[in-house]
């Protein structure tokens, strides 16, 4: 999970790869997805999975549940 502070707030963008570190620069560098594009990025939050298919069920649960999400925002500000 990514965190970016635009107008005074914060925003997520959850995603899958096989290669994080590679996949944050290309967020960073406006070549990532479309909603990622301008803004700073950074990681808060990941875990490996055994296979993509897992990793990307877990994706799903991560983007429609909010109350998560912000569970690990807040733990993130709270470090």
């Amino acid at each position: 999970m990514l965190i970016s502070r635009v107008n005074n707030r914060y925003i997520s963008y959850v995603g899958y790869t096989n290669n994080l570190k590679k996949r944050v620069l290309l967020h960073n560098s406006s070549k990532g997805a479309k909603f990622t594009k301008g803004k700073h990025w950074k990681l808060i939050h990941s875990k490996k999975y055994p296979t993509k298919s897992i990793a990307m069920k877990e994706e799903y649960k991560l983007k429609n549940n909010y109350k998560l999400r912000n569970r690990i925002k807040s733990k993130f500000f709270n470090k």
